[in-house]
């Protein structure tokens, strides 16, 4: 196997480290109603009826039914909640449909089946197609008459796996008196699949969240939720999610600000550990090679063909790495290029990346059989940049002079991939919209998978998630300084979230012009970011 493409199976597989983030409570494939069930998984159905009833419960009456939740303190969670049919049979790589109602009441105490994907953050993995459900988690006291800002999380992945019930909520919910929604996608070939004469080619996925979104629209209020005051949020290729919803028309009025973590808008193929978008005509020889490797090449049947293979082949079968595509109905442009045109909804953004985006992709390179020392460095940077001359001009500018050159690679990958990208962004979004920078910097920051890294890691990739939600349902261990932070954060944004800009009085200021440093009992502005990450030498680079 190259070198790049050892490395670049390392990126996308490393894109989804929050995955080893904890041991998951179980999912329920399918939920259904304690009554007449209108799902199309009869084991599912079993597994359901099985299951003792919460000895505590609360219900809550939506548009759909009534469903029956779990009441914590402080806060009440109603999980795999059906926001779009089971994508399955003939509605496998179709655009979402509307949930059917149910009659009785919904057990909603359990998350449901996350999207198919391989083995990595959900224990096993899935090959469960009927997995379009979302979760809510909203704090006690909270009512249609005094109705709550909404937040809907889309998580990362690399759009290959991941799951909304992943992100345990209720500290965001409780602190900053929020509704939260966390969301499955459809992920991998049977989210962003494309072949030609195929409606939603490249963006099943993307119209997943823009079907959960529409629920939310439609009955978040039932949960005490505004729905006039959503935010839209996600890391990496959910932040990405959020970019490519901020430039969809398809997505106009169905939220009111955003949220982008680690998944800059700017993203480019040339620099793969960041999410981007490819163009329709490079998606569909992607689907061909897709659909020859199961079998289904043949042009008259090709996509009947499909839809008959197993899930567990279609994953097998799927590029290390996925991307929705643009020049399509649901993403006209490249979210760079709408964003340059200004062709993007106008709505608040708060957006930023780690201080050290890159050290869990070189960690993992390293610790694969891949030193980087002063004598391979230039091979390992050719390996991601080709051209002669860029690769020098790296090098140079990166010098590793000993044999401990992991957080020189780091730096690269976070300064080319994210710190540059999503400085690049807020530039572009801020000549239309307010823009709130931030850039978390906790050099201590708790580890998110086990084991000893090669080197320290600082902030890498998805630290700052523990700060803002309890992964895998358990809180990480925080000193007294870092649990400071991580209110801090939660209040900046839910605040965000409530009124479109982060600055509350709990909080130390957050100034407009200049990058917001997140740091243990260090927070406020920097205005050296720039510069830290080599920004004017990355802007040069073609």
């Amino acid at each position: 196997m190259s070198m790049h493409r050892v490395l670049t199976t390392l990126a996308c597989t490393l894109a989804t480290l929050t995955a080893v983030l904890a041991t998951v409570r179980p999912a329920l494939p399918t939920p259904t109603s304690t009554s007449t069930s209108t799902s199309a998984s009869t084991s599912a159905s079993t597994q359901r009826t099985d299951r003792a009833t919460p000895a505590v419960g609360t219900t809550v009456r939506t548009h759909d039914g009534v469903l029956r939740g779990t009441a914590h303190d402080g806060y009440d969670t109603f999980e795999g909640i059906p926001y779009a049919a089971p994508p399955v049979g003939r509605l496998r790589w179709a655009p979402p449909r509307p949930a059917r109602p149910w009659a009785g009441t919904r057990d909603a105490t359990r998350p449901a089946s996350a999207c198919p994907q391989p083995a990595a953050e959900v224990p096993g993995g899935s090959t469960d197609e009927d997995c379009l459900y979302l979760n809510v988690t909203t704090p006690v006291g909270t009512t249609p008459q005094r109705p709550r800002p909404v937040i809907v999380w889309l998580h990362g992945g690399g759009f290959t796996t991941g799951a909304g019930s992943s992100y345990d909520a209720h500290r965001m919910a409780t602190r900053g008196d929020v509704v939260v929604v966390t969301v499955n996608y459809r992920l991998g070939a049977l989210g962003f699949l494309a072949q030609a004469g195929l409606p939603g080619s490249g963006t099943f996925g993307l119209a997943d969240q823009q079907a959960a979104l529409r629920w939310v629209r439609d009955g978040i209020g039932a949960f005490g939720g505004d729905p006039h005051h959503v935010t839209l949020a996600g890391e990496s290729a959910g932040g990405y999610s959020v970019c490519a919803q901020l430039a969809s028309p398809a997505a106009a009025g169905l939220f009111e600000r955003a949220i982008i973590q680690s998944g800059p808008c700017t993203g480019r193929p040339d620099r793969p550990f960041a999410p981007f978008a490819a163009a329709l005509p490079a998606a569909r020889e992607t689907g061909a090679r897709f659909a020859a490797e199961v079998g289904c090449s043949s042009a008259r049947g090709t996509l009947a063909c499909l839809r008959e293979v197993k899930v567990s082949r279609l994953l097998a079968a799927q590029e290390p790495d996925q991307q929705p595509a643009y020049a399509t109905p649901l993403l006209p442009r490249d979210p760079a290029a709408a964003l340059a045109a200004g062709r993007v909804h106008h709505v608040p953004v708060l957006i930023g990346s780690n201080h050290d985006e890159g050290n869990g992709w070189a960690a993992g390179i390293i610790q694969a059989g891949h030193p980087v020392t002063a004598e391979t460095w230039p091979d390992v940077v050719a390996a991601f940049f080709p051209d002669p001359a860029r690769a020098r001009a790296i090098v140079r500018e990166y010098p590793v002079t000993g044999d401990d050159g992991g957080p020189v690679f780091g730096a690269v990958i976070g300064d080319a991939d994210f710190a540059c990208p999503t400085l690049r962004t807020g530039d572009l979004l801020s000549t239309r919209v307010p823009v709130w920078r931030y850039e978390f910097a906790d050099e201590h920051a708790p580890p998110l998978t086990p084991g000893t890294p090669p080197f320290p890691l600082g902030a890498p990739h998805a630290a700052e998630l523990p700060y803002l939600y309890d992964l895998g349902g358990r809180s990480r261990t925080m000193t007294p300084a870092q649990r400071r932070l991580a209110a801090t954060m939660i209040d900046y944004w839910t605040r965000f979230a409530r009124t479109g800009a982060p600055d509350t009085p709990s909080a130390p200021p957050w100034q407009r012009r200049s990058v917001q440093s997140l740091a243990p009992d260090h927070t406020g502005p920097t205005r050296t970011t720039a510069t830290r990450h080599h920004c004017a030498f990355w802007n040069a680079l073609p």
